[in-house]
């Protein structure tokens, strides 16, 4: 495929980060209408209040993700890096799936202190984030399918796609001529559809986190379904072969979104004249 989308001189402009940043950008502008539906914004006066605390959750996630991903790679590297310090410029090329789940960790650390912080209501927070978060990931594996990161395992479909580039093994650990399954590309999908689906529940009757809850669960389906077809190197093989540590993950999201529909179901008022918002 192709790591680097383009380059001008010194100048190497990754595939990877440019697709990324286009999926932040779609993040932000898709939470400025989550926000109103969502209720973080309250009333009609306050609707610039509450996109704005949309706007600023997910900057200060993205950030976030990136310094503790950034940061832990340093560190591990230490000795490398005071050899070469060159290398440090090729720092923000270099993808792993430990350092995804640190990145992922401290994105939502982020977070949870904001909400504290400012006092926001967590479930309200949660069903605004879920959609932009979505289209976000989907954006993010299409540029891991044009970097050759978390590539699929060996495949002898006729769709399987063969990375050549050097910079794919170098930056990602990606096998070189080798057929492999575009597993980056069903992430995606599903990641699109997700997108889709927690849109359409706002249409829905429902309580402040049920939004969130459908997202975990659909999130922890699509995690388990994919990881199917990804090479398991450095993601944690767990009973034998049997599933990877993000597989595990995806089943207690999935538990997790059961749990908050569940629990939000048994304190809904049966009152007849009780509605949801709109």
């Amino acid at each position: 495929m192709h790591p680097v989308l383009f380059q001008l001189g010194p100048l190497v402009v990754p595939s990877y980060g440019a697709v990324a940043a286009l999926g932040v950008l779609l993040a932000l502008g898709l939470a400025q209408w989550t926000a109103r539906a969502s209720g973080l914004s309250g009333a009609a006066s306050q609707q610039n209040i509450g996109s704005r605390h949309a706007w600023n959750m997910l900057v200060l996630a993205v950030f976030a993700a990136l310094a503790v991903s950034r940061l832990i790679l340093i560190v591990i590297n230490l000795s490398d890096l005071r050899r070469h310090p060159a290398w440090l410029l090729t720092v923000a090329m270099v993808h792993h799936p430990l350092l995804a789940a640190a990145g992922i960790v401290g994105a939502i650390a982020a977070v949870l202190l904001y909400v504290r912080w400012f006092r926001l209501q967590l479930p309200v927070v949660a069903d605004c984030l879920a959609a932009p978060v979505s289209i976000g990931l989907a954006c993010e594996q299409l540029g891991a399918l044009l970097a050759g990161s978390d590539y699929g395992r060996e495949s002898a479909d006729g769709w399987a796609v063969t990375y050549t580039s050097s910079l794919a093994a170098r930056w990602s650990g990606t096998p070189l001529g080798v057929p492999l399954y575009p597993v980056q590309t069903y992430a995606a999908i599903g990641a699109l559809a997700l997108t889709i689906l927690c849109l359409a529940w706002f249409k829905l009757a429902r309580r402040p986190g049920d939004v969130a809850g459908v997202w975990l669960s659909g999130l922890g389906i699509l995690i388990f379904l994919t990881e199917m077809f990804r090479d398991w190197e450095g993601r944690g093989v767990l009973l034998g072969g049997l599933v990877d540590i993000p597989q595990l993950v995806g089943l207690g999201l999935v538990v997790a979104g059961g749990v908050v529909l569940l629990d939000l179901k048994a304190r809904r008022p049966d009152a007849a004249g009780d509605t949801a918002r709109p």
